[in-house]
């Protein structure tokens, strides 16, 4: 009985481990999150390393990746117009290999109004992966990685608004 406790458990926590533990993935859970800066479509400088005390969120995203559309709507619904005036939570939504022209015309067409930045020569997101869209990575108030979920659906999802939404309750 307890062996299979035991393979019960191992098999229901391992397609998060395996997503967030793949080859792709440059960076662990537990490390500490490579520093960048970006800037976003509305002007503003996002700074990694001026984030200490504050839960990051970002997200790696291409205009033709079909789970990313799926995902994008999401995001602005359940987390972004949740924690964005919550100032102990900051979000980077990055277009790779965009320019900040494709992300514009891409947020109007689809009405959203995340904070998206472009990376058009994948330069910060080749501090974290190698591959593979969408990529959603949580970062502690410490600057360490906690979460990294690879692709979209919505039981990965919640996993990423339920560890917000404790991760935000923490003082």
């Amino acid at each position: 009985m307890k062996r299979l406790m035991l393979a019960i458990i191992f098999l229901t926590s391992m397609p998060v481990w395996v997503l967030s533990q793949d080859e792709a993935t440059i960076n662990k859970t537990g490390d500490m999150a490579p520093a960048f800066s970006c800037t976003t479509l509305d002007g503003n400088t996002f700074d990694l390393a001026k984030t200490k005390g504050k839960i990051v969120m970002i997200n790696f995203f291409a205009t033709w990746c079909g789970p990313c559309n799926q995902e994008l709507p999401v995001l602005q619904k359940e987390i972004w117009e949740k924690y964005k005036n919550n100032p102990s939570f900051v979000l980077v939504v990055i277009g790779r290999e965009h320019s900040e022209k494709d992300i514009a015309d891409f947020a109007a067409k689809k009405g959203l109004s995340l904070p998206f930045a472009p990376d058009p020569k994948k330069e910060i997101y080749s501090l974290y992966a190698k591959q593979s869209i969408p990529r959603n990575i949580i970062i502690d108030r410490d600057g360490k990685i906690l979460l990294q979920v690879v692709g979209y659906d919505e039981e990965s999802f919640k996993k990423i608004t339920d560890l917000l939404s404790i991760e935000l309750e923490k003082k």
